[in-house]
This record gives C-alpha cells, sequence and structure tokens, in this order.
C-alpha cells in the first residue's frame, strides 16, 4: 500500500521520523477537504482524531451560557490544535467548539495511532512543543482578559486587523466575540473613538484616521 507523505512538506519537524510506530501512523492517516463554515468539533463532543491542520484557517471559541462568545486561538496551516491533544492525552471531552472560517485541509490521524506515535521521541517530542506554544498564548489572553483595558485591547485588535488601506472589515459582533465582550462595549469604544477623530465607523467597516494615536492607546495598560 502506498502512503501519502506530501503533506509532511507542512510539518518539517517530521519529515525526518523513520521508525516502524510512525510509519504505521502514516498510513492510518486520512486527508480531509472541509469547506467553510464548517463545525469541526462542538463542546462536549468526545476527541477521536489528533488533527494537523494544512491549509486554510480553524477557529476555536468558547461559547457562555449567556451567549457571549470568545476566541480562544486559530489553528492555521502547519499547526495542530492544543484542545485536540489535551483531549486526546486526558481523554477528557472538548471544552469549547472549532468552526472552518475559509476552506480547510486537514490531516487526521486516529487515536490509537496517534498513542502509539508518542512513543517515538521526534513526534512526542512535536506534540509538547507545539502544544507549549499554544498555552503561551493562552496564558496571554487571559492575562489581556483578567488585567487588560477593554479599549488598549481593542485598539490592538483594530490594528491586527486593518487592511493596507487602514481598514478594517468587520462587524461589532465579530469585534466583541474576538475579545469576548458584549457587542454594546465595543459599539460604545468605537463611538468614543470616533469622537476623538481616530477612526471613522461605516456600516460593516472601520476606517482608521489616526493609525499612530490607536499605537500608543494599544500600548497602555493603565
Amino acid at each position: 500500500m502506498t502512503i501519502d507523505t506530501t503533506w509532511l512538506d507542512h510539518f518539517p519537524a517530521l519529515q525526518s521520523i523513520d521508525d516502524d510506530a510512525w510509519l504505521t501512523t502514516l498510513a492510518k492517516a486520512r486527508t480531509l477537504s472541509l469547506p467553510a463554515g464548517v463545525t469541526v468539533f462542538h463542546e462536549g463532543d468526545i476527541c477521536q482524531n489528533y488533527l494537523l491542520v494544512l491549509a486554510g484557517s480553524v477557529r476555536v471559541q468558547k461559547l457562555s451560557e449567556s451567549g457571549k462568545e470568545i476566541v480562544l486561538y486559530r489553528v492555521e496551516a502547519g499547526q495542530s490544535c492544543v484542545l485536540t491533544t489535551v483531549c486526546l492525552l486526558s481523554s477528557e471531552f472538548y471544552h469549547a467548539e472549532a468552526i472552518t472560517e475559509t476552506a480547510v485541509e486537514v490531516v487526521s490521524i486516529p487515536l490509537s495511532a496517534f498513542q502509539q506515535a508518542l512513543a517515538v521521541p521526534a513526534f512526542r517530542e512535536f506534540v509538547f512543543a507545539t502544544y507549549g506554544e499554544r498555552v503561551t498564548s493562552l496564558v496571554m489572553l487571559i492575562d489581556a482578559i483578567a488585567f487588560g483595558r477593554m479599549d488598549a485591547r481593542l485598539a490592538r485588535l483594530l490594528l491586527t486587523m486593518t487592511d493596507a488601506d487602514d481598514v478594517v472589515h468587520a462587524t461589532h459582533q465579530v469585534l466583541a466575540r474576538e475579545l469576548g465582550t458584549a457587542r454594546e462595549v465595543v459599539s460604545r469604544l468605537l463611538k468614543e473613538f470616533e469622537r476623538h477623530g481616530w477612526l471613522a465607523l461605516q456600516r460593516g467597516c472601520i476606517h482608521l484616521r489616526q493609525r499612530q494615536v490607536l499605537v500608543e492607546v494599544a500600548a497602555s495598560s493603565v
């Protein structure tokens, strides 16, 4: 049987592994194509596969009982999903949901093959290295939510999402989801920014007028 290894081009750390357990894992790996807007997993689902993204973007988010959303992180080409890793290692259910933001290509490795591959030092090192990187970013997110000023967080988000023309193509609801707050909070702050002349609001987009001021606001912490 011919084993497809072309997807390893996206994961250089895995290319040089030469181990029987790893070859068995490769034989069981499957490449899947998903359109945009598909739920990859729901909160409460059982995790049965290790997922590696080859192309596209998957948004992992948490929904509160009150209906408020927050984006935890995104999984893009060359990355794995840390929540999936946690669930596989701990036999826990998913505690968030994942949705494809674009058309996505993923490699799916069944749980049994994943567990077998963990015996391979290079694969185990890859799994825990990517896990550590994502945990660090999640700690930074928690720090920003718990201790960061909302106006500074919003300014940073706008600067991150702006295009070459200093335009942010996003609704107030999308911004609120990214920040983990209510839409009304975002709308109030955006109107305040507009009163200062820092930006101009239009339906579905935001034009930045004073980028440097927003940079200074984004850098503020008290």
